[in-house]
This record gives C-alpha cells, structure tokens and sequence, in this order.
C-alpha cells in the first residue's frame, strides 16, 4: 500500500469501529486496568450514560472488577453510576444483577468507615426501586445507633424518605426517629429526626416541643428554624394553640442566627395582631436591617417593613419606631436608603417630626465630609425629604430652609436644583416665611456655581421681592455678581491687559504695571536669573496672565456664551423695576433705579454683539432683553400685569395640578374599603385560587372565568390574568409525545411546568426534556430524564434564570428510548416559547429634571416610526401606554383639546433598575379627520437589549392592534 492510499483506508474504517473499539477499551480498563485506570474509565463511563449512551455489556463488568475495590474515589463514582444506570429491563422487571448490588449496599452499610456508611445511606434516599431497599431495612435500622453523627444523620433521611416513598418497608419509623429524637445531642442529627416527624407524624414533634419548650433557646439555628416552621403550621391549622408557642416565639426573636430571628419575627406577625406582637416584630426586622452586611438582605426585610406598613392597624405601631427605622441610614447602599427615606416619611407624624428633621440635617452634614459616587444622589434624596417634610408639616419649614439653601452652592447641580424647587414651593405657600426665604438666598446667591441654578433663583428673587428694602438688596447682589459699571468697558480693558479696577491709574500710567501692559507694545524688562544669567520679559505675557483674571458669575456665563441667563436676568429686573415704582414715593430714586436696571440690559446687549464672549449673543436673547427695556420706558398697564400677576398664577396653577396628581396617586395606592354590595357575586372557599403557590393548579377556576365572560372582551381581567392564557403549546397532538408549558414569571427566574404525555403504547425510557436559551436567559439546572408508562403523564419544572430585561427565546426538544427499540433515539422537536419583555417592566414616575438628565445620559436610542390605522392622537397614546407598560408623564391638561400634533414623555421601570424614556412625537392632517396617525417614538435606554425590545414591542402592538381592526 502507497503512502497516498493510506488516508483513505483510515477515513473509510474509522465511522465503523470507532464505538466498538470504545466500548471495548473501556472494557479492558474496567477489567484488567489499574486503580487510576478503572477511576477513569468509571467516569467516561458515566459520562457516556448521562449523554444517552447504551452500555449494556458495561454492568456485569463493574460488578465484577470495580464494585469489589475499597478504594474510596471508586466508591464515590459507583455511588452515581448506580444513580444513573438503567435497573429493570426491556419488560421494567429488576435486573437480575441488581442481586449482587444490593449485597454490596449491605456491606457499605455496615463497612466500619463512617464516610461509606454515611453516604450510602444518601445515596438510598434516591433509589425509587422497594425491591432493592427491602434487603436493606436491618442495616439501615442499625445505623441509627451507630457511634457517628454522620451516619445517624444520613440514616434519619434514609429512614424518613423510604417511609414517604414506601411506608410498608419501615412502618414504625415515626416511633424509632422519636426515641432517637429524646437521647441524640447532636444538633444536626436533632434536626433530621425532628423535621421527619413534623412531616410524618406531627403528634409526636409537639410532644417533644411541649417537652422542651423552655430548652429551645440552647437549640442550634437549624433546628429552631424547623420548630418556628411547626409552630407556624400548627396554629395556622389551630388557632387554639397560639397562646402555647407565642412566648416560644417571642424567645426565638433573640436568637443567634439572623435567619431564625427573620422567620420567628414573620410568623409572630402572622399569629397575633397585638400592638406588642408587631413592635416586637418590626423592632426585630430593624435590627436585622442595620446589622446584615449584605444588601439583597437588607432590601429583602425593608419589604417586609413595607408591607407591615401597609396593614391598617400596624401603621400606629411602626409610627412609634420611625427614629429606629432612620439608623438604617447608616447604611451605604442607595437604593436602601431611598426605601428607608420613602418609609420614614410615610410613617412620620406630628409627634416625631422635629426629631426626623434633626437626624436629616445631620445626615446633611455628613455628606459634605464624605465623597462617594452616590453621595450626590443621597444628598438629592436628603433635599427631596426635607422638602416633603416641610410641606407635610410647615412647622418646621422654618428650621429646613437654612440647611437646604446651603446646598445653592453645591457642585451637586441636581440637589441644588431640587433646593430651589422647594424654595419655589414654600415662597408660594408659606407668605411668612417668605422673609426669611429671601434673605438666606441673597446670602448664598454669591456662591451659586451654575447658571441653570442662578437662573432659577433670579426668578424667585423677581417674583418675591416686594419690598422696596428687598428690591434694593436684590438689585445690589446682582451687581455684585455682575460687576460694577459698564460691562463692554470692563471686558475691553481686561482683554487690553489693564486691571480695571485702577483703570484710572493705568491711564494716568501711576502704576507701572498699568502702565506697561496698557501700552499694548512689545517692551521688554531685562530679570536676573538664579544661575547670575540675564533673562527677558515680555510685555505680551503679562497680558496674557491678567486676561485670566477670575470675573464674577454672573459676567463669567455671558463670557464663556451663555446669554440665555441674561434674558433670565432682564425679566427681573424688570420685574424690580416695575414693583419698586409702586412701593417708593421718592420720584428721583424711581428714575435712578430706572436708569441702573436699563444701563445694565444695555450693557449686556453691548457686551454680546462685542465679538469679546466666546459666542455672541443671540437674536432671540436680544429681542427679550430689548422687549424688557420697552416694556420699562412705556410702562403698558397689560403688560405690567403680565409681569406682576400672571407669572405667580401660572406657578400657583401648576403647584395645585401637582397635588392633584400627588392625591390621586396616593388614592391609587390606598386600599379599597371592604364594601360589599347586594350583587356582588359570592365567594366559596372551595373555588378560590389555591394559596400555596402550586404551579398549574386552580384548572378550575381558569375556565370558570372564561365561561364568565362567554370568551370575549368584555373588559373584565378575569381572561387576562387566567393562567390558561400563559399555557404554549410545544408540541402537536399528532405527535408520540404530547407537551405543553406554564410559564410563570417570577421577579429574577422564569419557571416552567412542563406536562409531558406519552400518547404511545410504549414505555419510553429516558424520557428528557433539553432546553436551551437565547438572550441573557440562563438555564440553572438541567432536567432530569424520566420513565413513562404507556398513556402516563408527568409535570416536570424548569428554572431559567434572568439578567436583564430584554426579550429571551426558550427552546429544545424532548428525546426518549422506546423500550425494546434498537434504533436511535427519538426527539420531538418543541416550539419555542417567547419571553415577553412586558413581564419585568411596570410603569414608573420621575421628574422632568431627572428625565432630561437621563435622557442625555443615555447612550442607546431606537427610533420607531408610527404604522397604524388608528385616526385619534388621544387613542394612539392610551395603546401605547397599555401595551408597552409606560406611564405619561406629560400632565393629561397639556395634551387636551383638539390639534393636529402630539408631544409626550413616557418613562417606565424594570424590576432590575434598569430605566426605559420614549418621547412620542405624533401628527395627523387637521382637515382630514379620516386619515391616520403618522410620526415616530423616539426609545432611550442604558442598554441596548432594553431599547431594542421595547421598539419590539411597540411595533407588536401596532401590527397586533391593525390585525384586530381587519378581523373586526
């Protein structure tokens, strides 16, 4: 044979031996190999069985050559081979092979290594064949007496799951776990023999509870939380005995373990409403709170302080620990103190305000010692608090105002901005404290870094000041933040080198310095150096130092081209201007104060169309400033009207509309009374939802509710919550294998309750759902294979974990042996199940501020273009707030009446804190009342995946929407 022919003889021998010549060398490793050998090829072995391979000629050669070895990695992999291979035949007797095993599980049982002991009897706990376990009740009877805490642990769940499985092999367990239960001291074991007895033979734990019941204190974590467990479900069952454990209860709320002290304080609350019961409980909760180190925990348990909340007669109870609930502030987790503050704040009451007030105004003080990422956004959520607090309770209005206005000066832009919202507020509001309001921001207008923020608070400062005193103090700050004299001619010295503050003596040439760099020329001075050398400076370069000198705020803006602050600042000024004519009587100070706020809207206008800013002004800054200048030399009794009147009634219309829709979202979140009227329908307790939580159950109901409704749209829930609705169809009813899902949507996991149905006359052997993922959807635990009887059936459930919201695709396929078969396996191919966005996003609120901020944050953007029949702008937006889960947060008055185009904002939430913005923009021709709604949703998110299912989604709805109107 040539070196050429000889590929081809490997390629063509290869396919057909290979398996062969696998089986067989593992085999001869099983048989003849050494101990490393046989540990190998055990673990290909097994491997090969999990991936669905038929090793029949396997068994007896293991039982031979492996199954006798003591060593122990041996031991451990026999333990799962004999887990995973097949042990009846094509007929489903027990192999007869099976023999020899079971006399080695009785050896194991009473080999003298406590190990082998102990894990043979967890690996009995998995064996669902009574045949084999039969032989072995004596020894596992045994190992309860055994020397070892493990092996009599193991042997207590050995016990305990062969008397569930089959209670005819061991029907006395219950009496033997009981006398094992009153001599062990091992805490584990204890626990095992205790939990067995809650689930077998419930007389029995209560006896030995009652026996010990002052002892439970010393009990280790784990079985405290299996006694707090029975107590549960014994005064669940008899409300009678809950005087007997509630002191026990009460005990286990100082246990050790966290875990102990959060249940025992969830199951106090359940069984007693008694004032001391929920103070107890809630205390406990708190203390859990600021002791977890871990934040999943502390959220966790602020839920459940939430909830205890929201119980109408717990809320006076949790009012009394609001300062307790405030040290959970210590903590450094945002999102836990925003639920902390938010709680606070619903609990608070008269009686505890002031000392609310004085724990936030220390936490404010905090913050400006500490620099954190999200110290910011504490300190915005401090301001937001503070500002509640004050307009809940005015008393102490008085008290916040100078701790907040200190936060004008803050490089925080946002906290600042929330300052001055709430200063807006309480000026409005409050008219006494309208004083004291305007003094405390002409003192820290100075040190105000921004221009949004200066903006702001000119405004107030025109609108509020009504005095002639505090027009004049008004009007000096400004100066002082703007600069004395003409602008254009300060800015022209500065840019010519001069120091415009002795402009005088620089032109006199009185200092030499003015002197020098006024000149404008090249002149150099002769300087000595360290070294002795001669060295030369130029004229030009001192110029260019004093070019950087620092210039007030106010002047900076309009330098660096911002002149919109300056038509900001022409309108108060007009606004003093205006109402300093009706306070003063002295003619000659009126036409001054005229004079000086004209000379400085002047110089502004000057100053911008100088080419000295950076940008110059613009048209639009212009006409508005010079408007203000028209308005102040003729003096309309309109316009002054509009200046004087219609500004703060637009501000106190808005402020009203705001607490509405803060009553109506408070009215949302109340509970309806329990009002029960003539026709309301009655409800059996036999026919509601089942409360444990079952996957699948309550069939009956489902279709009770779609009778009800005669399967239309009625506009009842009752269709769309049904559980039938959540039910996909993976296969057809044509096919061998019959499966159908419920998908249930959990807050981070999707579970799936797969029904499996053989519609064969075959057994099918290794029945296995395989199930992939598409998205950021993550598969937990792989399904385990099954055997079913002909026409059997079989629910088996699946976790799938989520990370994020984005839309995920589920799919796989069901693969089976037929019993007796000798050809491959068979698969049935599934439908995919598609995870719907929707299920992790509700609808959430948020301010413009903080709309616009993330708005500009965000990196990602999906544009969707408006393709529907529908003909309203009104109608198309209440689809899509409905079908996408977002809110509007457009005020319902701006988007009244009737017109030819729509703007709205929409923002929603996903479970995970990931945020979502949509702004709509919308039109439809005004004289064509039949034409539709055209225009674009304009889709904002941090990730990608987020935007890119929610344009999905919208785009469903209108397709989905345009086929009901054609099937209609």
């Amino acid at each position: 044979m040539t070196a050429v022919e000889q590929p081809c003889y490997t390629l063509i021998n290869l396919p057909s031996d290979s398996e062969p010549n696998n089986e067989m060398q593992l085999k001869m490793d099983l048989e003849k190999g050494d101990t490393k050998t046989k540990i190998d090829a055990l673990k290909k072995v097994i491997n090969m069985i999990l991936a669905g391979e038929r090793l029949p000629g396997v068994l007896m050669i293991i039982i031979r050559f492996v199954l006798p070895l003591q060593d122990h990695t041996i031991k451990k992999l026999l333990l799962i081979f004999w887990e995973i291979v097949p042990k009846t035949s094509a007929d489903g007797k027990l192999l007869q092979e099976m023999i020899l095993v079971c006399d080695a599980y009785r050896k194991d049982l009473q080999h003298p290594n406590e190990f082998l002991r102990g894990s043979t009897l967890r690996f009995l706990c998995k064996l669902k064949e009574p045949e084999l376990l039969e032989p072995l009740m004596p020894a596992i009877r045994v190992c309860l007496e055994h020397r070892h805490s493990y092996v009599r642990r193991n042997a207590v769940l050995a016990i305990f799951t062969i008397y569930r499985n089959f209670e005819f092999l061991i029907p006395d367990a219950p009496e033997l776990v009981a006398t094992l239960l009153e001599t062990e001291q091992d805490m584990s074991c204890k626990r095992n023999a205790f939990l067995m007895l809650l689930h077998a033979d419930q007389d029995r734990a209560l006896s030995y509870l009652a026996s010990c019941l002052d002892q439970v204190n010393t009990f280790g974590d784990i079985l405290q939380l299996v006694i707090v467990e029975l107590i549960y479900k014994v005064c669940h069952a008899n409300p009678n005995e809950r005087s007997r454990f509630i002191r026990c209860i009460y005990n286990l709320l100082n246990s050790s373990s966290p875990a102990v002290r959060y249940e025992a304080a969830g199951t106090l609350i359940t069984l007693s409403n008694a004032p001391t019961a929920i103070r107890a409980a809630a205390s406990c909760y708190i203390e859990l709170i600021v002791k977890e180190s871990d934040n999943n925990v502390k959220l966790i348990v602020l839920d459940r302080l939430i909830a205890l909340k929201d119980h109408p007669s717990h809320e006076k109870v949790l009012q009394e620990l609001v300062m307790d609930i405030l040290r959970v502030l210590a903590s450094p987790d945002l999102e836990v103190r925003k639920k902390t503050l938010n709680l606070a704040l619903d609990l608070v009451s008269s009686r505890n305000i002031e000392e609310m007030v004085l724990v936030l105004k220390k936490e404010v003080a905090k913050t400006h010692d500490v620099e954190h990422e999200d110290t910011g956004k504490y300190r915005q959520l401090l301001v937001r608090t503070l500002h509640s607090c004050s307009i809940k309770f005015p008393d102490v209005a008085s008290t916040v105002i100078p701790v907040l206005v200190e936060f004008l000066s803050d490089t925080n832009e946002l906290a600042a901005a929330d300052v001055l919202i709430f200063v807006r507020e309480a000026i409005q509001k409050f008219e006494n404290l309208r004083p004291i309001i305007i003094e405390k921001l002409l003192e820290s207008f100075g040190d105000v870094k921004t221009s949004k923020i200066h903006r702001a608070a000119l405004w107030i400062l025109g609108e509020y000041a009504t005095t002639a005193t505090d027009i004049e103090c008004v009007l000096r700050e400004i100066n002082a933040t703007l600069g004395d004299g003409p602008l254009l001619e300060i800015e022209q010295r500065l840019h010519a080198g001069e120091n415009p503050e002795e402009g005088q003596n620089a032109a006199n040439g009185n200092s030499a310095t003015g002197g020098s760099a006024s000149t404008g020329t090249s002149s150099n001075n002769t300087l000595v150096t360290s070294d002795g050398t001669y060295a030369t400076q130029s004229a030009f370069n001192t110029t260019q130092v004093s070019k950087k000198e620092k210039r007030p705020p106010l002047r900076q803006y309009m330098m660096d081209g911002d002149f919109f602050i300056a038509a900001g600042l022409g309108t108060t000024l007009t606004k003093l201007a205006l109402r300093y004519a009706e306070c003063s009587q002295d003619a000659k100070k009126k036409n001054k104060f005229d004079a000086s706020v004209m000379l400085i809207m002047a110089g502004i206008i000057h100053l911008g169309k100088s080419g000295l800013p950076t940008k110059a002004i613009t048209n639009d800054d212009t006409d508005h400033l010079l408007f203000c200048l028209r308005v102040l030399s003729d003096r309309s009794p309109k316009v002054i009207e509009i200046f004087n009147l219609r500004c703060r009634n637009a501000l106190n219309e808005m402020l009203l509309a705001k607490e509405l829709e803060d009553m109506s979202i408070q009215k949302a979140k109340e509970k309806p009374n329990n009002k029960i009227q003539a026709d309301d329908p009655i409800s059996f307790l036999q026919l509601n939802q089942d409360k444990s939580g079952e996957l699948g159950d309550n069939i009956f109901e489902s279709s009770l509710s779609q009778a009800l409704v005669g399967g239309r749209n009625t506009g009842s829930e009752l269709v769309s919550t049904s559980k039938l609705n959540k039910v996909t169809q993976l296969t057809g009813f044509s096919d061998p294998v019959y499966a159908e899902a419920y998908v249930h949507v959990n807050q981070y996991d999707i579970v799936l309750d797969v029904l499996i149905v053989n519609q064969t006359t075959d057994t099918l052997q290794n029945c296995t759902l395989e199930i992939a993922t598409l998205g950021d959807l993550k598969l937990v635990e792989k399904p385990q294979p099954v055997v079913l009887a002909p026409k059997d059936f079989c629910n088996i459930k699946a976790n799938v974990k989520v990370a994020s919201t984005e839309n995920g695709i589920i799919f796989g396929n069901i693969v089976y042996d037929v019993t007796g078969a000798a050809s491959d396996r068979n698969v049935v191919v599934l439908n995919d199940i598609h995870i719907d966005i929707m299920d992790y996003i509700v609808p959430a609120s948020c301010t413009d501020t903080e709309f616009r901020s993330m708005w500009a944050e965000f990196e990602w953007e999906n544009k969707v273009s408006v393709v529907t029949t529908i003909t309203d702008l009104a109608d198309y937006l209440k689809h899509l707030l409905k079908s996408t889960n977002m809110k509007c947060l457009t005020p319902e008055k701006a988007l009244s009446g009737q017109c030819g185009f729509m703007a709205a904002n929409m923002y929603a939430k996903s479970i995970f804190g990931e945020d979502a913005l949509a702004n709509l923009s919308i039109e439809k021709p005004f004289n064509k009342p039949e034409a539709a709604v055209t225009g674009h949703i304009r889709i904002r998110a941090k990730s990608q995946g987020m935007a890119l299912s929610l344009g999905d989604q919208i785009n469903m709805c209108q397709k989905s929407y345009q086929t009901k109107v054609v099937a209609g």
